[in-house]
């Protein structure tokens, strides 16, 4: 446990107060006579008594109203000079005021604190309120501690912000200590504790725990409902979080969704690919009033773009009376992950001629947007641009998109370079950036030199070896796979299966490779093999080299037949009547030849529709 700070003398304290300029302030409070301080309260009459009362109100009024820590500084050394500083009321308003308002000075309201000689409950509050929510949380873990040694009893309000604390360093063992001290000290019935205890584990990854003590709140309220939707997702059960707003809307805890549980609905659903819950969370904000909050619709175009719904995106993004910043990212961003580049940079210039100034994450859609349309020249000016003209130095995200933009041009080497030239340390995602366009390229050495790079991090993962075996397969060289599926074994290296997702009528489907745990599977596959013969015949090929096993050609086509992308675009058709947009979300990154079979699908689809035939094809756009 760290030291606590010695206390502090009161008269070096008085020595900097000194030191300010004086007559700042009129501080009215004044000491009562030496006289009347060593006589019994009864002996001081009600004039007095009037006076005192008077003053002290003056002088929480003087320290509520300041702004400024000069002032703070005079009236610290008034306190000091009569004796105000023990009184409870004072000092605790002093104390409130230095540690959690605008001026708020940590260092200074714990030297404020050792001066006063028996703290309440209430000052040890504050302080570990101040510490939650600066730099140093772990101070706050640490007053919690000290405060039980000193036989003070805990309040909820103490363990909810040690909590924070804990919240803030990531601490499970301390959330643990506090939650086993709540119980204790017979706080479990406290429902924002409760809450707070959930936010807890929710950080730390411990759904199941949330879950548990969300199901101990005696009254929940719409904020305890929040936090675990937020858990939810947070914890990778996206389908869950989009479930609980149901509960929430049937009334059975008498909780209404509200603005916050829209916002993280929204996510879900960007997150999810799941369009038609997002309409319903859009048709909510809209008839409960929340339609004119900017973040709202920022979420909303942003999850609109996702779905590949950009016309609806637009929709939003046009209706919005004030557009700031995040509003203009937001749809460059959507224009950008739909292909449509120059029209992003487009908006950018628009946002400009509108006097909007951009910021880190405009830069991280525009420059996204040069890389899915190969604009090298542009995304180097826009690049250049960004600490020249608007000063904003690149970070991690930024080079990120130069390296895939660089890397999708085929300039893996300049990619490379530009890596080694960052100011900062590389992190494992821009290596496997460039990792995923040496096995489109085929470049195996600097393949190699990358998985170097990731093991020199300590970050590699399946899906990085994953990616060597790519390149080795895709050149022929079978022993490298070998030798790399051997020490994946010994390693105990397992990658994660792909999955991908088809949301229809609000329900989530899911498949994998060579699926058969739907209960239509007879029929999705039984519709896959037509959709197969139907493309090899307007010429489709499958790419071979997507399938990383040492068969014959024929054999990696049939192993590729059955990815679970081309499950749920089959099962797309199956389930949806004609005209309605098949959208499928994964994982992991889509292989080549799933990319193109999607293609494929689009063409001949539109091909039948030209000829008028009425073919059980893909109905519209698959995403």
């Amino acid at each position: 446990m760290a030291t606590i700070p010695h206390r502090r003398s009161l008269t070096t304290v008085t020595y900097h107060a000194s030191q300010q300029p004086q007559n700042l302030l009129k501080i009215p409070a004044k000491p009562l006579p030496q006289e009347n301080q060593t006589k019994p309260i009864s002996d001081i009459t009600q004039a007095q008594r009037r006076e005192q009362q008077q003053n002290q109100n003056q002088l929480l009024s003087l320290i509520k109203s300041c702004t400024q820590k000069t002032h703070l500084l005079q009236i610290h050394a008034h306190l000091v000079r009569t004796s105000l500083l023990q009184d409870p009321t004072i000092s605790l308003n002093f104390l409130s005021r230095l540690a959690l308002s605008p001026v708020r000075d940590a260092d200074y309201s714990r030297q404020f604190f050792t001066q006063i000689s028996n703290p309440l409950v209430s000052h040890y509050n504050t302080m570990i309120r101040a510490y939650s929510v600066s730099n140093s949380p772990l101070e706050g873990v640490f007053m919690y501690r000290e405060m039980k040694r000193q036989g003070l009893r805990v309040n909820p309000l103490s363990s909810s912000f040690a909590l924070k604390s804990c919240i803030k360093l990531s601490s499970l063992l301390g959330g643990v200590q506090i939650h086993a001290a709540i119980l204790r000290d017979g706080h479990q019935s406290d429902s924002l504790l409760l809450t707070t205890l959930m936010d807890l584990y929710s950080c730390c990854e411990k759904c199941d725990e949330a879950c548990k003590v969300f199901d101990e709140i005696p009254e929940r309220d719409t904020v305890a409902w929040n936090v675990l939707i937020s858990c939810c997702i947070r914890n990778n059960r996206t389908r869950d979080a989009l479930g609980l707003f149901d509960i929430m809307q049937s009334g059975s805890d008498g909780c209404d969704p509200d603005d916050v549980t829209c916002l993280l609905l929204l996510q879900a659903c960007a997150r999810l690919n799941a369009l038609e819950f997002g309409e319903r969370i859009h048709s909510y904000i809209e008839e409960h009033g929340y339609g004119n909050a900017s973040n709202l619709c920022n979420s909303l175009v942003a999850m609109y773009s996702r779905c590949g719904c950009l016309d609806k995106a637009y929709g939003v993004f046009k209706g919005m009376r004030i557009k700031n910043v995040v509003s203009w990212s937001a749809m460059i961003s959507g224009l950008a992950m739909n292909g449509h580049g120059r029209e992003a940079i487009e908006a950018f210039w628009e946002m400009r001629k509108m006097g909007v100034q951009p910021d880190d994450q405009t830069f991280t859609g525009v420059l996204s947007a040069c890389s899915h349309c190969g604009l090298v020249d542009e995304g180097m000016v826009f690049f250049d641009s960004m600490s020249k003209e608007f000063g904003i130095l690149p970070n991690i995200h930024h080079y990120g998109c130069m390296v895939d933009l660089l890397s999708r041009a085929g300039l893996l080497d300049q990619a490379y370079q530009l890596i080694m030239s960052m100011g900062f340390k590389p992190d494992p995602t821009i290596w496997r950036t460039l990792l995923g366009a040496c096995r489109i390229h085929g470049h195996v050495a600097l393949g190699e030199q990358v998985i170097g790079h990731l093991i020199e991090l300590k970050a590699q993962e399946a899906g990085d070896y994953a990616l060597l075996l790519n390149i080795y397969s895709s050149a022929g060289n079978w022993e490298k796979v070998m030798e790399v599926r051997k020490f994946m074994q010994e390693k105990a290296i397992q990658t994660t299966p792909g999955c991908s997702t088809i949301v229809l009528k609000g329900v989530v489907h899911e498949f994998v490779v060579d699926d058969v745990s739907h209960p239509r599977k007879h029929e999705i596959y039984e519709m896959l093999d037509e959709i197969n013969q139907q493309l090899k015949i307007a010429g489709y090929v499958a790419d071979i080299y997507s399938e990383l096993h040492n068969l014959g050609a024929e054999e990696k086509g049939i192993a590729l037949s059955y990815h679970s992308e081309k499950l749920a675009i089959a099962f797309g058709v199956l389930a949806t009547p004609p005209g309605t947009t098949i959208r499928v979300a994964k994982n992991l990154r889509t292989c080549i030849d799933c990319h193109n079979f999607a293609k494929e699908v689009e063409k001949l689809m539109l091909n039948q529709k030209a000829q008028g035939r009425g073919l059980e094809m893909p109905r519209a756009p698959i995403y």
